[in-house]
């Protein structure tokens, strides 16, 4: 039987959500940290890799994260940070050549991919052992699983919606768009009372912009029957989305030719210098387009991704397990440092300074309940439409490929139709895929 390729996240199984878990060290069972049974590494270093960017006071976490750590174990702490764009080559590089790290931070869409190949440890027992199974979001534990076991401990999740420029749109009379329609509506507003303003600028380097419309037009990126997976990316549906999301500005006119190599950084950056009208990004945005432009407080705002007529569009559901690399001969010290930063204090520290959603459901409830109007509208996308991406290893190299993004920089480049880029867009996927 054929099933769709993502999992959308809904109802109560979203509020258990978490999108993004962190992985731990497998081996034999740790010791519990802290307290009289804590074991004592007192001399022993932990070599972690942590993603560059996402939390914008790193430094002074992790410099108490590194005081805490030695507290509780004797063990010290190297810190090493690692820039998304390179992060992927570099672990498989690392991989192949033996010279991994004990723990790293691991994008939920490259954990399956790493450990279908050996290099991570599982940590399934150790979950058991300390009593987490039960409150891990599923959606986090999905994207760590292959073959019955769990190679990622979900530490944080994030979602993308619609990051606007909330002063701009009051000025105008502009609503929150709820359908595509109303979307296109708000921009050709946006762009009458500001014409300096690029109103939806459309990120080339970036595929998570694309995702919710091809998903929102009911597409999808590709599908399974039985253990063999096939790209949908060049169905009638996915087309129709993806020729909806590239026309705001090939049709439209709401972006510009530079954003055609924009990533995400580069529409934060617009965004933060007071070009941009609107955006796809991540919960984590608000919060830190706050702290680098203070001047932007009270002028930002979110909304939810309209669906194409109603509701929601899906939008990617991704983040962050820590990984325990299976060459470590440091896995019960790993462990230590996994169960550290994913439970309790740390976990509630992290998500709060990056504005990302935590791993486990007991935290993420937390948040909910706080009701922020920068955060709720993010927090509606994930539980009514978060959604991942395939569950298989391969999928990772496809991300690693930028298969989707040079199908759109394709598109908006004018170099081929959507259909021509979606159907070579498919055929590097079905290689991948070995379909």
């Amino acid at each position: 039987m054929q099933r769709r390729s993502t999992v959308a996240v809904t109802g109560t199984l979203v509020l258990a959500l978490g999108l993004a878990a962190c992985s731990s060290g497998g081996g034999s069972g740790s010791e519990a940290t802290g307290g009289d049974d804590a074991t004592d590494f007192s001399g022993e270093t932990l070599t972690v890799w942590i993603m560059e960017g996402t939390n914008p006071d790193a430094d002074a976490f992790f410099d108490e994260v590194t005081t805490a750590f030695k507290e509780e174990t004797g063990a010290d702490l190297q810190i090493e940070f690692q820039p998304w764009a390179s992060a992927h080559d570099k672990f498989t590089t690392s991989i192949a050549g033996g010279t991994t790290p004990d723990v790293a931070e691991v994008g939920t869409t490259w954990t399956g991919e790493f450990a279908d190949v050996g290099a991570l440890a599982d940590l399934s027992d150790r979950i058991a052992e300390a009593g987490l199974e039960d409150d891990l979001v599923p959606g986090l534990v999905e994207s760590a699983t292959l073959d019955g076991g769990v190679y990622g401990m979900p530490w944080y999740a994030g979602v993308r919606s619609v990051v606007y420029r909330a002063d701009l749109f009051e000025a105008a009379g502009i609503e929150a768009p709820t359908s595509w329609d109303e979307l296109v509506a708000a921009a050709d507003a946006l762009k009458a009372a500001n014409p300096e303003i690029i109103p939806f600028p459309v990120a080339g380097d970036s595929q998570y912009g694309a995702m919710p419309f091809v998903w929102g037009a009911g597409g999808d990126l590709a599908v399974q029957d039985g253990d063999t997976w096939t790209s949908a990316i060049s169905s009638p549906e996915s087309v129709e989305g993806l020729e909806f999301y590239t026309g705001l500005a090939t049709e439209h006119g709401f972006s510009t030719a530079a954003a055609t190599t924009w990533k995400e950084t580069d529409l934060l950056a617009a965004f933060e210098q007071g070009q941009v009208g609107m955006m796809i990004s991540g919960s984590w945005t608000p919060g830190k387009i706050v702290a680098d432009v203070p001047d932007m407080e009270g002028k930002v705002g979110a909304f939810p991704i309209p669906g194409q007529t109603e509701g929601l569009s899906d939008s990617f559901l991704g983040g962050s397990h820590l990984g325990v690399f299976e060459a470590s001969e440091k896995q019960d010290l790993a462990w230590e440092f996994v169960e550290m930063m994913t439970t309790g204090e740390f976990a509630e520290e992290w998500g709060q300074q990056s504005g990302y959603f935590p791993g486990q459901t007991s935290l993420l409830e937390k948040v909910i309940e706080e009701d922020d109007p920068l955060v709720a509208p993010f927090a509606q996308q994930m539980v009514e439409a978060g959604r991942s991406v395939p569950v298989t290893p391969l999928y990772g190299q496809i991300q690693g490929k930028k298969t989707l993004e040079t199908m759109l920089q394709s598109i908006l480049s004018g170099s081929a139709t959507v259909q021509e880029a979606a159907d070579t867009a498919a055929a590097d996927m079905d290689e991948t895929f070995g379909s």
